[in-house]
C-alpha cells in the first residue's frame, strides 16, 4: 500500500496470515482488531494504532501517537521512534517495544504481557499494574501507584536480547542494565482494606 494519506482506520479487522507493507503514514486506530498478519509501516502512525491486537507483527520505522497498543491481547507491536502517553493501557499479553521516549501513564493498568522502552519513561509509569512486566532504558520521570522495581534476571537479559535482535534493535547499555518494573501487588485487595489502610496504600 503507496500514500495513505494519513487517513484513519487503515488495515483494521485484518484476520489472516498475510504481509502487508505500508509506505507513508496512518492516522488514527490503524491496524486495530487484527489477528495475524506482519504489517510494516515506513511512517509515522496516530493515536491508538493496534489497539486490540490479538496476534501477529506490526513494526513502525517512525514515531507513534498515544494509547499505542491499547489492550493489546498477543503478536509484536514495535515502534523504532518515540511515542506519545499512555502506551500499553490496559495490556493484556503480547510484546510492545519502543525504540525511543515514551509518555506519561505507559502501562496503566496493565495485566500481562512485556513492555521494552529503549529510552526514557515519563511520568507514572506502570500506574495500577496488575501484573506483567515493563523494562527501561533510559530514565524513568516516576513511578504510578503500585509500581516497584524489579531485579532483572540472566533469562530475561537473554531473551530481551534476542527479541531486540529481531527488529534490528538493542539495548542502550546492555540488557541486565536495564530497569525493570513490577506491580507491587498492593492494590490486589484494595476492596477489602480499612479506609486508614487505603490512605497508606494511595
Amino acid at each position: 500500500m503507496k500514500n495513505p494519506g494519513a487517513k484513519h482506520g487503515v488495515a483494521v479487522g485484518i484476520l489472516n496470515r498475510l504481509n502487508l507493507k505500508i509506505e507513508g503514514s496512518l492516522g488514527y486506530f490503524g491496524c486495530g482488531l487484527i489477528d495475524g498478519p506482519n504489517i510494516s509501516i515506513k511512517g509515522r502512525v496516530g493515536w491508538s494504532c493496534a489497539e486490540n491486537m490479538l496476534s501477529g507483527t506490526v513494526v513502525i520505522e517512525k514515531n507513534a501517537g498515544s494509547t499505542f497498543g491499547a489492550a493489546i491481547r498477543g503478536g509484536d507491536l514495535v515502534c523504532k521512534g518515540d511515542v506519545g502517553a499512555r502506551v500499553g493501557i490496559d495490556q493484556k499479553g503480547g510484546t510492545i517495544i519502543v525504540g525511543g521516549r515514551a509518555g506519561a501513564f505507559c502501562g496503566f493498568m496493565m495485566q500481562r504481557g512485556r513492555m521494552v522502552i529503549l529510552g526514557n519513561a515519563g511520568k507514572n509509569l506502570g500506574d495500577s499494574m496488575y501484573d506483567g512486566t515493563i523494562y527501561v532504558g533510559g530514565k524513568i520521570d516516576g513511578l504510578g501507584v503500585d509500581a516497584v522495581e524489579g531485579e532483572m534476571t540472566a533469562l530475561e537479559a537473554q531473551w530481551l536480547e534476542r527479541k531486540l535482535k529481531l527488529y534490528g534493535l538493542q539495548t542502550p547499555n546492555g540488557a541486565m542494565k536495564m530497569t525493570k518494573i513490577v506491580a507491587g501487588k498492593q492494590l490486589w485487595n484494595y476492596d477489602n482494606l480499612e479506609p486508614a489502610e487505603k490512605k497508606i496504600v494511595l
